[in-house]
């Protein structure tokens, strides 16, 4: 008797349950020594007659085990897959790979690409060649945001005129000069803005040190803290500031002879006085430059007196300073030394609010106003101040409602 070699040497036979995709499912059994290529055959003459015809169908398929969710590789046999008796094995398709996309989709691709595209320059030119030109001056466009400050510049040169002629009529005129004066010297010798100084301070600069940078560079932090930090090595960094008491006291007693001669005097004499303690004011209110600003602007090729005068209008701001030096140059210097038209509705509401009236009668008032007039970034102590505040605030209430109007 004889028996077969193959059936001699034959592994285990497992009984193993066989889904398909379609929902199809049946017992198929192998040995352990079948490879998963062989049984993937099987199964696919159990579920699809014919389909072997192509080469292709068997390498478009896999086995996957269930419970371990594992692709069955058709190299290996079932024992090398550890696949068990009465395990579930799933009979799959393979996705197809997309197909290669023909020289005509590349194309609309690439077209839709371009599309999508924003356009350059030249495509908005091309495209707006037959709109029609609007010329937008850039100073009109920009006419509603310094409105205010241009007017209240104007506003300010003739409150001042009028503070001036109120005062003078005051029996103590020359008293409430000198008192104007002397608030004048206390004000650029000791006056410092404790929010700037607080700043200062708190990013650890001296006290001392904060009070002298804010003094020499009109209050202003982001200066103050520039110079500070640039002479953090001078040795006269601690120096006080030289002291104007003398000359202030100079200047009151001189004031107080002139008064006293001027009491015994005629008129004339004490409206010279007067006339003299004003310009004095003046004086000590002239238009400041920042220095950085007037370097950075004369090393792009503008004349000094130009820079300056750019710098005057446009309240120390360089960037506005060199659009107006390129610009129109529209204000010019001169008119911003010119007032408001004593006629407009505007200034006559103005003289009409009896907060502004009873703030004209203030010295105060007339320093407050001088000080912006020719130190715009003063404005916000101004402004925060019990007896200038609410002078400015309905100078800007009056102004708004106007303008709306």
């Amino acid at each position: 008797m004889f028996v077969q070699e193959e059936k001699i040497f034959a592994g285990k036979v497992l009984r193993l349950h066989i889904c398909a995709a379609d929902g199809a499912e049946w017992q198929e059994e192998a040995t352990e020594d079948t490879s998963v290529e062989k049984l993937k055959e099987r199964c696919l003459k159990h579920c699809a007659h014919g389909s072997l015809e192509d080469p292709k169908s068997v390498t478009h398929h896999k086995l996957i085990h269930a419970a371990s969710e594992r692709v069955l590789s058709d190299d290996r046999t079932i024992l090398e897959e550890n696949i068990q008796d009465r395990d579930v094995l799933l009979l799959i398709k393979k996705r197809a790979p997309a197909p290669l996309p023909k020289m005509a989709d590349v194309t609309a691709e690439e077209k839709k690409k371009q599309d999508q595209k924003a356009p350059d320059k030249d495509a908005i030119l091309r495209a707006t060649a037959n709109l029609p030109s609007h010329n937008m001056d850039r100073a009109v466009v920009q006419t509603n945001m310094r409105d205010f400050q241009t007017e209240l510049r104007k506003i300010l040169v003739s409150l001042i005129d009028v503070a001036q002629k109120l005062l003078a009529l005051n029996p103590d005129a020359v008293e409430l000069f000198k008192k104007a004066n002397a608030m004048l010297d206390e004000d650029e010798d000791e006056r410092v803005d404790e929010a700037a100084l607080r700043q200062l301070t708190e990013m650890g600069f001296p006290e001392t040190r904060a009070t002298k940078a804010l003094q020499l560079n009109h209050m202003s932090v982001p200066q103050a803290m520039e110079w500070l930090i640039e002479h953090a090595e001078d040795p006269t960094i601690d120096t006080p500031l030289p002291g104007q008491a003398p000359s202030g006291a100079e200047g009151a007693a001189a004031a107080s002879s002139e008064a006293a001669a001027g009491a015994s005097s005629t008129d004339e004499e004490a409206r010279d006085e007067l006339t003299e303690i004003f310009k004095k004011i003046r004086r000590k209110r002239e238009f400041r430059a920042d220095a950085r600003a007037v370097i950075s602007l004369m090393e792009m090729g503008f004349d000094e007196k130009e820079v300056i005068d750019a710098l005057r209008v446009n309240n120390n701001q360089q960037n506005a300073a060199c659009e107006w030096l390129l610009g129109d140059r529209k204000p010019s210097p001169e008119e911003l030394d010119k007032g408001i038209d004593p006629d407009s509705p505007l200034f006559q509401a103005i003289l009409d609010n009896p907060v502004v009236q009873l703030g004209l009668t203030n010295p105060k008032t007339l320093l407050a106003f001088e000080d912006m007039l020719e130190n715009p970034l003063n404005s916000t102590q101004w402004m925060n101040d019990p007896e200038t505040g609410p002078v400015m605030l309905q100078i800007s209430r009056i102004f708004q409602t106007l303008n709306r109007t």
